[in-house]
């Protein structure tokens, strides 16, 4: 009896490029990816902290570049996109959150939450389309999405908006892009303890409230994402294209 083989979660060989990647879910994104083989392209507006996470890296013996780039600069991300040796992958990692009342919401608030999440993601994936398509190559885009793409919350309206839309995206361009080998899918985390939301888990009211939704009982860590962005990456995803890997310790099931 011959028995099926299991398909490679390496990356050898193959190019990544990771927005946001200086810290939080980026970094660990970037390091996992490094870890399966890929070469990882490090990108966020501080240069400092993707220098740093970059050296890290190469000092475990993988490979890794660093690029000081602000995704939100549409004209910068695209002639950056052109240079060098095209990536087989793209993690769309790069956003922010500005929580409040609905009511007492800013355009300025609204501009910058969908300006990063939304505008950068959606151009910058179209700069990588544009080279595997004229290159006849496969690839994978990965959009860090969110839970709050699929369910609502109070104080998290425009938040709520951009990640949403960033779901319907993902859907459109794996339709569009699968006659040309191209994947498109997303992750969909809880609330996960970054720099960026542990400032909100000091308020003991909060994280009681979050972890009554959690139903494993637990606050995400950067870690729990790491093999869904490898697995999306890889050949072991090769006929996933469409969906959302859901990682919420089950808040959306109930």
């Amino acid at each position: 009896m011959e028995l099926p083989k299991m398909p490679s979660m390496r990356l050898d060989g193959r190019r990544a490029l990771v927005t946001g990647a200086g810290r939080g879910l980026g970094l660990a994104c970037a390091s996992a990816l490094a870890q399966a083989g890929a070469h990882v392209t490090l990108v966020a507006r501080t240069g400092a902290e993707v220098e740093e996470a970059a050296a890290a890296i190469r000092a475990r013996g993988e490979q890794a570049t660093a690029v000081a780039l602000d995704v939100t600069d549409l004209d910068a991300a695209a002639a950056f996109m052109e240079t060098g040796e095209a990536h087989d992958i793209l993690v769309n990692n790069a956003g922010t959150n500005k929580p409040g009342p609905m009511a007492e919401a800013k355009v300025a608030d609204f501009d910058l939450v969908m300006g990063l999440n939304l505008r950068a993601a959606y151009f910058l994936s179209q700069a990588f389309v544009k080279r595997l398509l004229a290159g006849k190559r496969p690839g994978s885009v990965i959009n860090m999405s969110s839970q709050m793409g699929l369910v609502g919350a109070a104080n998290r309206t425009i938040y709520c908006a951009s990640k949403y839309a960033i779901e319907g995206l993902t859907k459109a361009m794996a339709v569009e892009l699968a006659p040309a080998g191209i994947r498109v899918n997303s992750i969909c985390p809880t609330f996960i303890e970054t720099p960026m939301t542990k400032p909100f888990f000091e308020n003991a009211a909060f994280r009681e409230a979050t972890l009554a939704k959690i139903k494993l009982g637990r606050i995400g860590s950067v870690e729990d994402v790491m093999g869904a962005v490898v697995y999306l990456a890889s050949d072991a995803a090769s006929l996933v294209t469409g969906s959302a890997i859901v990682v919420d310790g089950g808040w959306t099931a109930e």
